[in-house]
């Protein structure tokens, strides 16, 4: 089961317990995720691939229209198989009366005709702009990135209206979704992971936004580990780079003047530097007794490789 499965089923068991929040989130429900035949009558006709989701709705719409509604099964036409499940609603069920409640069919100059986004009546309350959003979810939404890279929230939208009104409802809440696509198709989505876990939160599904922050804390510390492990190699490579040098300009002194050339103090800083290539500069500086500064010690090699320098631009 996918994790958005995982979301949807948990949001089938919470659901919302005002009226006013039940018609929120069948009428985002309906907008996204139903259609209006006309055979015979306004009718409505619901496909979801979430046997859950249908169950959940087929329950709430009687609940709340009184309504009774016909499941039947078909073979998804997906890329991805499976099954699609519909909820029908017929002229003689209510249909028509469940359209105008939920705001998505009006009359206009004595005409029926199918409104443009979601009625801000229905929606004028948080707790209804929850509800709505949990209805459109569960209708076409999406989340990934338990198992991918990046973090991904989707909700795809019939129409340009449709994808503003869902980006209207998640600013409410402080989310900053953006939108693409074209006619036809629009994608209100979120890319943050600490967003999406918010939405989650938003929308009821408690035990998922904590999953979803697991992930999130896991990787944030593997990622935490792998820039401490790079740091601390890259500055071992420092290290050794530093100490070989240090020990060229040694030897060459050496071999020019002899070990005996090297003032007390540097002959002392070279001798512990020769015994100890492996070690960092403070490391090393600690062996001295009294321990020595790192600074004291930065000093001595550069005393060292200033003679190192000089024979090496005389050409000896």
């Amino acid at each position: 089961m996918s994790f958005t499965s995982d979301i949807k089923k948990e949001l089938t068991m919470t659901g919302p317990g005002k009226k006013c929040c039940q018609l929120a989130q069948i009428s985002g429900f309906l907008r996204f995720a139903g259609s209006i035949t006309l055979m015979g009558g306004i009718g409505i006709r619901i496909s979801t691939e979430n046997p859950a989701v249908a169950r959940c709705y087929a329950s709430m719409i009687k609940s709340y229209f009184g309504s009774k509604t016909s499941l039947s099964v078909e073979e998804s036409s997906s890329i991805n198989g499976g099954r699609t499940y519909g909820l029908s609603i017929t002229p003689d069920m209510n249909a028509e009366a469940i359209l105008r409640e939920t705001g998505i069919l009006s009359v206009k100059e004595g005409s029926n005709y199918i409104t443009d986004g979601m009625d801000p009546m229905i929606v004028k309350k948080r707790c209804c702009k929850k509800a709505a959003l949990r209805g459109i979810f569960m209708a076409s939404g999406s989340v990934s990135g338990l198992t991918t890279k990046g973090y991904h929230m989707q909700i795809v939208c019939a129409s340009r209206y449709m994808a503003d009104d869902v980006r209207k409802l998640l600013s409410a809440f402080g989310l900053k979704a953006r939108v693409s696509g074209d006619e036809g198709r629009y994608i209100v989505y979120l890319k943050e992971g600490e967003q999406i876990a918010d939405f989650l939160s938003v929308v009821g599904a408690t035990n998922q936004m904590f999953e979803y922050q697991n992930v999130m804390i896991n990787r944030q510390m593997k990622n935490k580990l792998n820039r401490i492990s790079n740091c601390e190699n890259a500055n071992l490579d420092k290290t050794v780079a530093a100490a070989q040098k240090q020990l060229a300009d040694i030897r060459l002194v050496e071999s020019v003047y002899g070990a005996s050339y090297l003032p007390a103090k540097l002959r002392e800083a070279a001798e512990l530097r020769k015994e100890n290539p492996e070690l960092s500069l403070a490391e090393l500086a600690g062996l001295f007794d009294p321990p020595l500064k790192k600074s004291g010690l930065n000093h001595r090699f550069a005393k060292i490789a200033e003679m190192a320098e000089e024979i090496r631009k005389s050409g000896r």
